[in-house]
């Protein structure tokens, strides 16, 4: 079980989450606010905050890569919780990629080293960083092998940071979630919709294990990792015990709407190149491609971990199975009107 200590950060201690206005940032930003943190957040003047209107948040519109901006919203704040990512934004090339990733993570590195009271960084990665995982299930120590631009700067940032802490003594912890999902998703969203569909497309002849985190307890790992004695300068994976199969996934949603799932395996080269094709075509408009080579990948790669010192080191507990999971996010979408029983 939990331990409840461990996982309280002292109300009223000021705390800073970037990428607030995402869909854990904003589950991240309620929890804090709700357990009596003085919150600051980054929004971009683009993102929309009207959904934390009912919430005392101290909020700094400008980009995580300005200097000055990370310079107000960490004035005296002990914990930093890093999130920003431009990552379901395929229309985002190398340079955004870049500053978002690498140079925000550097700033917020350094100024907070030159905090007295700070006590710790949670810095947010991603599982991406290991790409195809050749030889499943991998852990923390698996090689690097990103595959595109996001996750190539996420594990530059990584990389930097790990090697910023040891050199300099900042507090950090690591967290690499699996695949997020939950109520208010949108990006797993088309999955869940597929299993609607009167046939069930798996590309190639692979497994395509996929291993989930449910943003419930993504986000207790986050809040948990910011003050237990063992996540200091740590990394762990953040994913539920066990992977699961998109073929699984797809029958549990399917079975819960009342509907029968028919799979059928195609070629995935078809869908590569039409991916790099839309990129191409809409990059020059700033239009976000309807496909793209990364959400391809998706459906192709092996993406299983080992999350055993997440349980062994932290204690943690899931608050939702694989199964649960699902059915529970199935029941949302219908109960809001983005997916259909029947």
């Amino acid at each position: 079980m939990i331990d409840n200590q461990a996982m309280n950060i002292p109300k009223g201690t000021k705390v800073l989450v970037t990428g607030a206005t995402g869909f854990t940032g904003s589950l991240l930003t309620r929890k804090l606010v709700n357990d009596g943190a003085i919150v600051h957040a980054i929004a971009r003047p683009s993102s929309s905050i009207e959904a934390f209107k009912d919430l005392n948040i101290r909020w700094f519109r400008g980009d995580v890569f300005d200097p000055e901006i990370i310079k107000d919203a960490m004035r005296d704040v002990p914990y930093v919780f890093h999130l920003a990512a431009a990552y379901r934004e395929a229309k985002a090339g190398e340079e955004m990629n870049r500053k978002v990733h690498v140079e925000s993570t550097k700033l917020i590195a350094q100024t907070a080293k030159s905090i007295p009271s700070f006590r710790r960084l949670v810095h947010v990665s991603t599982v991406g960083v290991h790409g195809h995982i050749d030889n499943p299930p991998a852990d923390e120590n698996y090689p690097f092998n990103p595959g595109d631009i996001y996750q190539k700067t996420k594990a530059e940032a990584e990389l930097w940071l790990r090697d910023y802490s040891k050199i300099s003594g900042l507090p950090i912890t690591v967290i690499r979630p699996a695949a997020i999902y939950g109520p208010g998703d949108k990006r797993l969203l088309k999955l869940f919709k597929m299993a609607t569909w009167p046939i069930f497309p798996i590309l190639d002849k692979g497994k395509c294990l996929y291993h989930l985190i449910h943003v419930e307890d993504l986000t207790n790992v986050i809040m948990l990792s910011a003050t237990h004695p063992a996540a200091l300068n740590e990394v762990f994976i953040c994913g539920n015990a066990e992977p699961v199969t998109l073929e699984h996934m797809g029958r549990t949603i399917a079975a819960e709407l009342g509907r029968t799932l028919h799979v059928i395996r195609i070629p995935a080269w078809p869908f590569f190149l039409l991916g790099a094709l839309c990129e191409v075509i809409c990059k020059p408009f700033g239009i976000e491609p309807p496909i793209y080579r990364r959400r391809v990948a998706f459906f192709t790669k092996d993406r299983a971990f080992n999350t055993r010192k997440l349980r062994e080191r932290l204690g943690y507990s899931y608050k939702y199975s694989n199964e649960e999971g699902l059915i529970q996010t199935t029941r949302w979408y219908v109960a809001n009107g983005w997916l259909r029983r029947g």
